[in-house]
């Protein structure tokens, strides 16, 4: 039986302004196991990215407990949730994220770099590029010289270059046409079919049908 990788207790994250403060979250209670596969869905503005964002411990929550695997990241100073999503989280964005003035080659290599303090020997940067299909000629590029199918490739690769357990996904077909999205869409399959735990904000119900499970969000909770 699968053991959560995730878990959310009663999570709320609350956002002051000077016209009142705004509850994007508000008492989220949800477990992903391992291994699972999760759509989260919802109207824009309904707290679906910033739910992304606890998990991936780019935010903290206002309050409420946040545990991946099993570690409570309430607890966790700077430096450990740095190392953390360093080494056990892989990021995939609608826009790519890409470093416009490295190639793809080195937009993969660069976390391997910031994580190992040293350049990839391994052959792994270029065995994930190959995997999803950007080869050696390709990879020399900067990413304004690729379509948006292969930066979006290369963001899959960059995402997984440390071997992170947890792949958060970001609308990742949302700048892409139908024939594209589908054949990333086959690639993330593929990475659940493996044994990765995804979690990924959709707008699109074709896109959430891949996954084991949708939660959908409205007005900060699970409706």
């Amino acid at each position: 039986m699968s053991s959560p990788v995730i878990e959310l207790d009663n999570v709320a994250k609350v956002y002051p302004l000077p016209s009142g403060d705004v509850t994007a979250l508000s008492g989220i209670s949800l477990t992903i196991d391992e291994g699972e596969f999760v759509a989260i869905m919802g109207p824009s503005g309904s707290g679906k990215s910033t739910l992304l964002n606890q998990i991936g411990c780019l935010d903290r929550p206002t309050s409420g407990d946040l545990f991946l695997a099993g570690k409570n990241t309430r607890k966790m100073d700077d430096r450990e949730l740095t190392g953390l999503r360093l080494s056990s989280i892989g990021y995939i964005f609608q826009k790519f994220n890409l470093i416009p003035l490295l190639s793809a080659y080195e937009n993969v290599e660069y976390p391997y770099i910031v994580k190992h303090r040293r350049n990839d020997d391994t052959g792994r940067v270029r065995n994930l590029l190959a995997q999803v299909g950007i080869d050696k000629s390709l990879s020399a590029h900067k990413p304004n010289e690729l379509s948006g199918g292969q930066q979006q490739r290369i963001a899959i690769a960059r995402a997984l270059v440390n071997d992170p357990a947890i792949l958060l996904c970001d609308e990742p077909t949302g700048n892409l046409d139908s024939r594209t999205s589908l054949q990333i869409m086959e690639i993330l399959a593929d990475l659940h079919g493996r044994g990765r735990t995804l979690v990924m904000v959709t707008h699109n119900p074709e896109t959430a049908g891949y996954a084991d499970r949708t939660i959908t969000i409205r007005d900060g909770r699970v409706a």
